[in-house]
């Protein structure tokens, strides 16, 4: 690959590296093609676009500093073959299939991952992981800011449940007498 192919390369991994909400970064050396393949197809149907990166060009991404410097550390750390799994939905969701993907197949390794500027351990992308998707996120939220309204509305129902209860005690204490 000559120079201008490399530019070319880098600028538009840094594209996806500007647009991608977080990437995954992995050791995939022993991976067969077709659990690669199975990998890619896991991924695609939560808008993650899987790459493997060039060493060089992981460098020349990270030349002008443009993605931030714990971006660059991560760049100029980057040894090896690694596969990197863009994602532009839900960040939680790419990381579920990968780490999945990662305890079943031991030949593909969480190295890393970058969310925004901000670099990832392969820990924290493990934390990213176990989070909750973002229905159930969402569902917690609006149970959270409709509790206030059903506590009120409960509340309210209880003064009339008690004058019903006093008066069903008064008259069975009646009908006793």
């Amino acid at each position: 690959m000559n120079r201008t192919d490399k530019a070319e390369l880098a600028s538009s991994l840094k594209d996806k590296f500007l647009k991608a909400q977080v990437a995954l970064f992995a050791d995939y050396k022993g991976l067969e093609s077709n659990q690669a393949n199975e990998l890619r197809r896991a991924l695609r149907t939560h808008k993650v676009e899987v790459k493997v990166l060039k060493n060089n060009v992981a460098r020349l991404v990270s030349k002008d500093g443009a993605l931030g410097s714990e971006a660059k550390d991560l760049m100029d750390s980057v040894v090896g073959p690694t596969l990197v799994a863009f994602a532009y939905g839900d960040p939680a969701a790419a990381a579920k299939v990968f780490h999945k993907f990662a305890k079943d197949n031991e030949a593909l390794t969480i190295k890393d991952g970058l969310m925004g500027a901000r670099r990832l351990s392969a820990g924290e992308v493990g934390q990213l992981a176990d989070l909750p998707s973002r229905e159930v996120l969402l569902a917690k939220m609006l149970g959270t800011l409709n509790a206030p309204a059903a506590n009120f509305v409960g509340v309210l129902a209880a003064v009339p449940r008690s004058l019903v209860t006093v008066l069903s005690a008064i008259e069975k204490k009646k009908s006793e007498a």
